[in-house]
């Protein structure tokens, strides 16, 4: 329902930044959805999340100070919601984390303290859209920018699947991790030492001639295609990329199911992140036309 809608206001407005007010609120709506926060709440939270978002761009004039009442904010609300969740349980996320009790060696259980509760918060808020609306941003500039593909996915639908993985893979939302080696190591010729670090570059990976036929094509029918933009596997795999897709595939059904033509109305613009953010990439604006079908 949160696709049709959001898409249905931007049909509304005829002309909007695709980036706030389309591709930033479905995963936010979905994680509220999941958490369990109130509909009268989100426009609050949904400014709150966006403002500590944009607050690690270069160009932000946001000071420290600044950013960490934002933060408070989202804390103080955070601890209310938790109260209220155990005042009047429901069925989401956040009513689990408030009972949750764990029992330790010595018999004793113990529960998730204020301040984790706090970091919890955050994490389900901002690492459960950001990544995503970059995705879906990138995505719809991919198909703007190459409509001989999204003619293809508007006359076949059910390459929706595959135009996900592209996607994803095209967009790469996440630059890059650092890992350190724990031993001695070589891969392919390059050697690392123990205590090194290492870069993984997601957007070379996922551009590895080795692994794709053509990888500098951006092609929807693209079979198969072993993107790692929620890294490789493993136990670090993202534990929010199956919603991820969902969400990407569902926003681009309904939006070439209701919209007709999509025209960009001004150049792009890129999110500069600062030091304290180098992980994320993505489009801070997107302005479109939109026309129904």
């Amino acid at each position: 329902k949160w696709a049709i809608a959001i898409i249905g206001r931007a049909l509304e407005q005829n002309e909007c930044d695709f980036v706030h007010e389309v591709a930033y609120k479905l995963p936010m709506h979905m994680i509220a959805d999941i958490v369990g926060i109130p509909e009268s709440d989100r426009t609050w939270l949904f400014e709150r999340v966006n403002v500590l978002q944009e607050a690690t761009d270069s160009r932000s004039n946001m000071t420290p100070e600044e950013r960490k009442a934002v933060q408070m904010e989202m804390y103080s609300y955070a601890n209310q919601l938790a109260a209220e969740k155990r005042r009047a349980p429901t069925d989401d996320v956040w009513t689990t984390l408030a009972f949750a009790e764990i029992e330790e060696p010595d018999g004793s259980r113990t529960s998730l303290s204020e301040l984790e509760l706090d970091l919890f918060f955050l994490v389900l808020t901002i690492a459960g859209s950001e990544t995503t609306t970059g995705a879906i941003s990138s995505g719809l500039l991919a198909l703007l920018e190459h409509p001989d593909q999204m003619q293809r996915l508007r006359a076949d639908p059910s390459m929706i699947n595959t135009a996900t993985d592209e996607i994803l893979r095209w967009s790469s939302p996440v630059a890059y991790f650092r890992r350190t080696a724990t031993q001695d190591a070589e891969i392919r010729g390059a050697r690392i030492g123990a205590g090194e670090r290492v870069m993984l570059c997601y957007a070379s990976a996922n551009r590895d001639e080795d692994v794709f036929l053509d990888p500098f094509r951006f092609d929807v029918t693209r079979t198969p295609n072993p993107q790692i933009s929620f890294g490789g596997g493993g136990v670090h795999y993202c534990l929010g990329a199956n919603l991820a897709k969902k969400e990407i595939r569902v926003l681009f059904e309904e939006l070439l199911a209701r919209v007709g033509n999509i025209e960009l109305v001004s150049k792009p613009q890129y999110s500069v992140q600062g030091i304290e953010n180098p992980l994320t990439v993505g489009l801070k604006d997107l302005r479109v036309r939109l026309t129904p079908r």
